[in-house]
């Protein structure tokens, strides 16, 4: 008999694990989480934080939310990405990115209740694990998973604890593999992958250092510095990404994945900073330094029986975009309540089926999308001379070109500004963040075509209640009081969700019949005049895609799973049918 038992085990308290643990916990599943080191993340590795990311946070509890913007630094120092020689001389270029752009914010401000930000890994990882373990979550670190079995009732995990040296067992319904990148979960399942490993090399270099005289009028994440001899494996170039603004930073260095990896001390460390930042004297307190590798590796099935993994065991690539801990969090989101709705008896086994077919997509998405714009600094480097071969001389003196008059450097400097600008793929992606559409069994179309992109689908978030895409944002008001109200905070929290306009007083009623049919609440929202909530600027009203007695069926992580244009002639057999379907009843 397993010395331990709980409902989930999770591997691993990284942004997928402690949300996947918070999220059930908060529906009222049973589960434990374990960490094979002491405590949580050391270095400040994931960053960026985008809205959907957000979302998530926010379904969790205004509090977390809170809690996640007071440790942040806010989207609008986030914005001015920068191309220098080195932070004390001469500047290259610039972009605005993350949201910071008028059209861009306006974009942003649209989409969403919540706003991007820049949240280290350092201050995510306890807040998610922190919320888990306040709900219930039984969360135990210096506990190392060695290996697991499992059979048709359950998954029995051996595990190590490293304190006393101990081996112990776990018995679990289901088991959760979010143990990193070299996860030995997705190893022992023996999982299908695509894409290879150790394609670059990178130093990370993490100091305290005041540079606020070289940055705090240019405020920005990241400043890329463009020197000879700079593209040396990995990302090409050196960077300085600011931590804490404007005293605790990351330095980035590539070096040749083909040698072994460097020795990064004191010294070393301080020269890497010296030459970055353009100050030969610059006196450094180094934090912490480390090398990793730039991968291109995707799991194409994300799943076996009743193990999962997600997060970095799942999608392995550099840090461009910003994507990494991001997809990890929106992978629970997607699993976890699946889990609680097959535990809860309210769904049957086969709709975990549709976190491969969901999620596998996204998972390649990312991997090549960070990957790509790892490419796309190939024309800044052609424009600026340093795509090829090491004559420090000829390069130095190919980017001082740059500055001269006459036809030649004028065509030299468009070029900087084209390749510059194009790297809105990178650092301006709002469509990538957001356009999350699924195609699986948990969702019924009833042969709706998917609306086509109009936009560009990678740079612009395209609404739609198409099912499949993520419920649009839109301010509705409380008619008791006037509060504004996302129409996301009308979803979620671990329930399905219908919304519905004046002329959709039946759904109310269906919907007990169809809730009490599957053993779940399914939450009624009727908005329209002298309605609880009162949609005064029409924006829903434009954003529902439905008329007034048509409604949205909505998943516990947003998406929409049904819609109709019009009231039907029988509601509560539409909606179990609909609900039989998309929770995978066998009889639906």
């Amino acid at each position: 008999m397993a010395d331990i038992q709980t409902d989930v085990l999770i591997i691993g308290t990284g942004p997928a694990g402690s949300a996947t643990a918070a999220l059930l916990s908060s529906y009222g599943i049973e589960n434990m989480v374990v960490n094979r080191y002491r405590w949580l993340a050391n270095t400040p590795r994931a960053h960026i934080t985008n809205q959907r990311t957000m979302e998530v946070l926010r379904d969790l509890g205004h509090e977390v939310e809170a809690e996640a913007y007071l440790h942040a630094t806010h989207q609008e120092l986030m914005g001015e990405n920068v191309f220098c020689e080195s932070l004390a001389g001469e500047e290259i270029g610039r972009i605005k990115t993350w949201g910071n752009h008028p059209l861009s914010r306006a974009e942003h401000q649209l989409s969403s209740p919540c706003l991007m930000n820049d949240l280290p890994q350092t201050f995510m990882e306890p807040i998610l694990y922190s919320t888990a373990c306040k709900r219930g979550t039984h969360g135990r670190m210096s506990t190392e998973y060695l290996s697991h079995a499992q059979d048709s009732d359950g998954v029995t995990t051996t595990c190590l604890d490293r304190l006393t040296g101990q081996e112990f067992t776990i018995r679990s319904k289901y088991l959760v593999g979010a143990d990193g990148g070299n996860s030995k979960v997705a190893e022992d399942l023996g999982l299908p992958f695509e894409g290879e490993m150790g394609v670059g090399g990178s130093i990370n270099i993490v100091m305290r250092a005041d540079l606020s005289k070289y940055v705090a009028h240019r405020p920005s994440v990241l400043y890329w510095v463009m020197q000879p001899g700079a593209d040396v494996g990995g990302i090409g170039m050196g960077v300085v990404r600011m931590v804490r603004p404007w005293n605790e930073w990351l330095l980035i260095w590539g070096y040749d994945i083909n040698e072994p990896a460097p020795v990064v001390d004191e010294a070393f460390a301080t020269q890497v900073a010296r030459q970055l930042v353009g100050d030969p004297h610059l006196e450094i307190e180094l934090l912490s330094a480390g090398t990793w590798t730039v991968n291109n590796m995707y799991a194409t099935d994300m799943q076996k029986g009743r193990v999962f993994i997600m997060g970095d065991a799942a999608h392995r690539h550099p840090p461009s975009n910003g994507l990494g801990s991001n997809t990890s969090i929106q992978d629970g989101f997607n699993l976890a309540w699946k889990l609680a709705s097959v535990l809860k008896g309210q769904a049957n086994a086969t709709l975990l089926d549709s976190y491969t077919t969901e999620r596998a997509p996204i998972a390649k998405q990312v991997v090549t999308r960070a990957n790509q714009s790892i490419g796309e600094f190939g024309p800044i480097f052609e424009s600026l001379g340093m795509d090829g071969g090491t004559d420090i001389v000829k390069i130095q003196a190919s980017m001082e070109a740059r500055c001269d008059a006459g036809p030649a450097a004028e065509k030299q400097r468009a070029a900087i500004r084209e390749a510059i600008a194009f790297k809105k793929y990178e650092f301006d992606a709002h469509g990538v963040e957001m356009n999350q559409r699924y195609r699986s069994n948990a969702v019924v179309t009833d042969g709706q075509l998917e609306p086509a992109f109009e936009l560009d689908a990678e740079l612009h978030y395209q609404p739609t209640t198409w099912p499949g895409a993520r419920l649009p944002h839109a301010w509705v008001f409380k008619r008791d009081g006037g509060v504004k109200v996302s129409t996301l905070d009308l979803c979620g929290k671990g329930t399905f969700s219908l919304l519905t306009g004046a002329g959709g007083d039946a759904w109310a009623a269906a919907a007990q019949e169809a809730g009490d049919a599957f053993g779940l609440t399914l939450t009624v929202h009727v908005i329209g005049p002298r309605r609880e909530h009162e949609d005064h600027t029409g924006d829903w009203a434009r954003a529902s895609e439905i008329g007034d007695g048509g409604c949205v069926l909505v998943r516990p992580d947003h998406h929409v799973c049904w819609r109709t244009e019009d009231m039907v002639s029988d509601p509560a057999g539409t909606l179990k049918r609909v609900l039989g379907a998309v929770l995978a009843h066998v009889d639906a």
